[in-house]
């Protein structure tokens, strides 16, 4: 697929998709902000911003997207989760307060993710990490983000900070810890492009 001619979508309900939404633009993707299953029409891929998972989660009960971002999967849309979008899309879920209940989740990446593992907001941190498939390394933003403890079948390691797993692939899905789109760089998001083909 030609990303140029991609149709991209960015989860609106919460967090930080402005800025996701204003790097695609750069790189003259078209970019639609989805907030209910009909904005899914179209669309070769969507990213779930970083924000509040638990919040993020139970918007996306009320309005009724979890089902439909199931099958915008399983149809073959890919999906890149960054920080609580990372957390949404796991099939394992861990720290999440007993007052939160059940924390809401797409299950769809074959992995493990504790929130909030590197601490909270006032331990927030830059780090260069070295990313399979970049030349060098890539300036990463981690605002009360999670680590994938572990993936299973099918997922591809692609990052590590201090030994732990921050950016992970299976198949058309993504998912990142921390915040590129906090940063100038857009090669993920670049990276996430070439993934739609």
């Amino acid at each position: 697929m030609n990303a140029l001619k991609a149709k991209i979508g960015v989860l609106a309900l919460q967090g930080a998709f402005r800025e996701h939404k204003q790097t695609l633009e750069r790189l003259n993707i078209n970019v639609t902000e989805v907030r209910l299953p009909r904005d899914l029409a179209g669309l070769s891929g969507l990213i779930i911003p970083g924000g509040e998972s638990t919040t993020m989660g139970k918007l996306m009960v009320d309005y009724e997207l979890l089902g439909p971002l199931r099958e915008f999967s399983s149809s073959g849309g890919g999906i890149w989760g960054t920080c609580a979008g990372a957390i949404l899309l796991a099939t394992q879920i861990e720290g999440v307060p007993p007052q939160f209940g059940t924390q809401p989740s797409l299950e769809l990446m074959n992995m493990t993710v504790r929130r909030n593992a590197f601490g909270r907001q006032v331990d927030s941190f830059e780090t260069p990490l070295e990313v399979v498939g970049l030349e060098s390394p890539f300036n990463a933003v981690f605002i009360r983000a999670p680590v994938i403890e572990a993936v299973g079948d099918g997922v591809e390691v692609l990052s590590r900070a201090d030994g732990e797993i921050v950016l992970a692939r299976q198949g058309k899905l993504l998912a990142s810890s921390f915040h590129p789109e906090l940063t100038g760089d857009s090669r993920l998001h670049q990276m996430f492009l070439g993934m739609l083909d």
